[in-house]
């Protein structure tokens, strides 16, 4: 049943595509398939006559190199920020506000000041996916920790558990799947950031290759791409679950139930 969706999606391009083909052959807005094979075989998977490297693999590697070391940072720092804020009182009130108001600033809008401060390199791409999703992820953990029990932290007070006790021996472990979940969440605006700052400033990655080719209207490859880039991150999404389960599989029956 999940799949009939797609197949739909399917048959509606097939019937739309040939329709316009045969009363335009040169219509490029919707491809056949096989014009749409033809033109991967030909143009991404071939290796380069300059580089003699696959520009479909190529922008693949790339891109998602940008993305995993995004998403990393973006966790680490989410998850370093958002236990104190859920957890300390005078952290929260300090520091909540800011991150409040930093998260609401369209990153979008700041990528111009990114490539005039760290330059037209890997720097400001990765940069933008961590102000773009870091302040999600901090926001998402900070509201788990206050909605915390109580009483969990109560009895480990009274058994004599410091601040750092309880961080790293009652909220951290519960806090880990918490934040896998966070970042399968954001995992779709951090290709939105990057498929934004590859096509400002890049030479290479699939961001790149799309507004690339976009001057020819050359819909037989950006179709593809895209179909692609939304197949590696539901690919992601799905990973990122089934290690989550595998990993803390109590973390799974507390959420159903």
């Amino acid at each position: 049943m999940g799949v009939l969706p797609f197949i739909l999606i399917g048959i509606l391009y097939l019937f739309a595509s040939h329709a316009r083909l045969a009363e335009n052959p040169d219509d490029k807005l919707l491809p056949s398939f096989t014009q749409i094979v033809q033109t991967m075989e030909k143009s991404a998977l071939t290796p380069s006559k300059r580089s003699g490297e696959i520009l479909f693999i190529q922008d693949t590697l790339s891109s998602l190199s940008r993305l995993g070391l995004g998403v990393l940072i973006s966790a680490l720092l989410g998850l370093a920020l958002g236990i104190p804020l859920g957890l300390i009182p005078l952290v929260r009130s300090g520091l909540s506000p800011f991150v409040a108001a930093f998260s609401m600033v369209p990153p979008i809008a700041i990528l111009p000041i990114l490539f005039i401060v760290f330059g037209m390199g890997e720097v400001a791409k990765v940069a933008l996916i961590v102000i773009g999703v870091t302040p999600l992820i901090v926001r998402d953990l900070q509201q788990r920790v206050e909605e915390f029990s109580r009483e969990q932290l109560i009895k480990a007070q009274t058994l004599g558990a410091s601040t750092w006790t309880l961080v790293i021996r009652i909220i951290l472990p519960q806090m880990l799947p918490r934040l896998l979940d966070s970042v399968r969440l954001t995992l779709g605006t951090a290709w939105i950031f990057l498929i934004s700052a590859e096509a400002i400033a890049a030479t290479e990655g699939l961001g790149y290759r799309i507004f690339l080719v976009r001057r020819y209207l050359a819909m037989d490859l950006i179709l593809p791409y895209v179909v692609w880039i939304t197949l590696l991150a539901f690919l992601a999404d799905f990973l990122l679950k089934k290690f989550t389960c595998k990993l803390f599989p109590w973390y799974e029956t507390k959420e159903r139930a």
